[in-house]
């Protein structure tokens, strides 16, 4: 949705002139970040069905290309990419220029960017796959962790970063973000060997999803396209989360530090004015207190009235938080050194 359409119509009802929303218009449009923005809050169906449209195309050529697909053959798989990739960049750059339609002309550039790993492989499919050997049918890129997939992956990220620079659209950054996380796991292999125990992959996401988040924070902090960063911190929680979640301890200290973390997470998400944290860390909270509960209520007639009350509580928590959101946050600011409150982002200033 553009920005324009909004002022014009507080022009039409006698609030602002016709000169002010023009100049309104202007205004925020020459300022970084503002636009992006000013679109997240007005985040609507076309935006929806724009991002839903997106992610299919990119898992019809990734994650849920059949067999046949791969047999295709490596030369015709690569000119399948790049032929795919020069109709959706072409599109995309018309969509931007021609129409004003940044979301689906960026989109469907992030959807160029992602034919690279089919590109380059459909090349090593042609020229042989090295010390690594084959690894496998296309589709198995996106499942399993092989040596060979690195040079895919490592193209993914000079393709996303060329992308960037040309059209500085924040989605790209997801993409890139998904390939560095796969080669960390890839290169993993090369370091330790064909196999990789459960616990190693775990670990590898552990600290790359930390490392994920405090580069996104580092964005944060250096410009005001919170844009960018947004697709940066949502992989980065992800991975870290997920990897935190799904450890494996019978230990309640374990379990009662997984929970602290979880709860460290939301007073993260308020520090930062990032909502994904909070998300995140909610859950973590309500499936500590679920564990917890059936722990306490096994067999037990008032296990579901147990977790009911924790839903509410939770909702409770939430009302709560939303009525005094800024006496909360400013007192949370107030507690903190200077140190840290240079830490904080411009647009959490503003929130």
């Amino acid at each position: 949705m553009k920005i324009r359409p909004a002022f014009d119509d507080a022009a039409a009802a006698g609030i602002i002139t016709a000169e002010q929303a023009r100049a309104l218009t202007a205004f925020y449009a020459g300022r970084p970040g503002r636009g992006a923005a000013f679109d997240l809050a007005h985040f609507d169906l076309a935006h929806v069905l724009w991002y839903a449209g997106a992610l299919v195309v990119i898992g019809a050529m990734g994650l849920f290309s059949t067999l046949a697909f791969g047999m295709m053959g490596g030369p015709a798989l690569t000119a399948t990419a790049l032929i795919y990739a020069f109709a959706f960049a072409a599109a995309g750059r018309h969509l931007r220029r021609a129409h004003d339609l940044p979301v689906p002309g960026g989109l469907l550039i992030a959807c160029a960017v992602a034919m690279t790993p089919l590109a380059v492989y459909g090349l090593q499919e042609s020229w042989g796959w090295g010390e690594q050997g084959r690894p496998g049918a296309y589709r198995d890129v996106f499942t399993w962790i092989k040596g060979g997939w690195v040079p895919m992956e490592a193209a993914t990220l000079v393709a996303s970063a060329i992308a960037l620079r040309a059209t500085r659209f924040g989605f790209i950054t997801l993409i890139a973000a998904v390939a560095l996380w796969f080669l960390s796991m890839d290169i993993g292999v090369w370091a330790t060997g064909p196999y990789l125990d459960w616990e190693t992959r775990r670990t590898i996401s552990l600290w790359f999803g930390l490392g994920l988040i405090a580069f996104a924070w580092a964005v944060d902090l250096r410009q005001n396209r919170t844009d960018y960063a947004f697709w940066l911190h949502l992989a980065g929680i992800l991975t870290f989360w997920g990897a935190l979640t799904w450890q494996s301890s019978d230990s309640e200290m374990a379990k009662a530090l997984y929970a602290l973390m979880n709860v460290a997470l939301i007073g993260f998400a308020i520090f930062l004015s990032r909502r994904i944290y909070a998300v995140f860390g909610a859950i973590g909270v309500a499936l500590y207190l679920g564990d917890l509960a059936n722990r306490v209520f096994r067999d037990s007639l008032f296990f579901p009235f147990a977790l009911s009350l924790i839903g509410l509580a939770l909702i409770g928590l939430g009302l709560l938080y939303q009525r005094h959101a800024d006496r909360i946050g400013g007192a949370m600011m107030r507690s903190l050194p200077e140190s840290l409150r240079r830490m904080r982002p411009d647009h959490a200033d503003r929130a």
